[in-house]
């Protein structure tokens, strides 16, 4: 096997296709679509989002000290892709991609009502990296849809269809390939979850 070596870039593909809404109030709401992001910490609960200086949420967010990461799905990567190319400085991207601003816990910034999950964020620091500035944040509250969720208590984001991004293209997320440490699972307990994951996915068939 051989290798073609590039020079030093961003590789980890793929990423998440996140829109992050912030402002503080109605008329400055906006929402810009973000790959540069995820968890940083467990315990207090962190992320990040890194944002070049020039984009208008990057104002929003600075002077705020606020955001919302609302998770995409199937059922809104155009809206997810529309909210990324465009500028909040010309338009109000709610009204215009017809998503839903709903109140936060804690946070001024709106929540996107159509997204499974929605992540408020308080922003502890601001680091100055280069082309992106990246706003670590602590998680304030976390809001999922009560839809996928079971009669036990388990929430199903696969049932959402959850979209990542991966070389200026969007994608679906496949079907399941195994468990966090099925690797090393006794065969017993494999068969058992294996049994589980198929009962579950015939149910949700019917």
């Amino acid at each position: 096997m051989s290798k073609v070596t590039w020079k030093a870039g961003t590789m980890v593909y793929p990423v998440p296709a996140a829109m992050i809404s912030c402002g503080s109030t109605t008329e400055n709401y906006n929402i810009i679509t973000v790959a540069w992001t995820g968890t940083i910490n467990t315990s207090p609960a962190m992320t990040y989002v890194s944002i070049r200086k020039d984009r208008h949420s990057y104002d929003l967010i600075k002077e705020s000290g606020e955001f919302v990461i609302n998770l995409t799905t199937q059922d809104l990567v155009k809206a997810t892709d529309f909210c990324g190319v465009r500028s909040g400085r010309d338009m109000n991207k709610f009204e215009v991609t017809g998503l839903t601003p709903a109140k936060g816990t804690y946070v001024k910034a709106p929540l996107i009502a159509e997204s499974p999950v929605n992540i408020e964020c308080k922003v502890t620091e601001i680091k100055e990296l280069g082309s992106h500035d990246m706003f670590l944040a602590e998680v304030l509250a976390v809001h999922v849809d009560d839809q996928y969720i079971d009669e036990k208590g388990k929430f199903h984001l696969d049932k959402a269809k959850p979209i990542c991004y991966s070389h200026g293209a969007y994608y679906g997320l496949g079907h399941q390939l195994g468990t966090f440490g099925y690797s090393v699972m006794k065969k017993k307990t494999k068969k058992l979850k294996a049994k589980k994951h198929t009962n579950y996915r015939k149910k949700k068939k019917d």
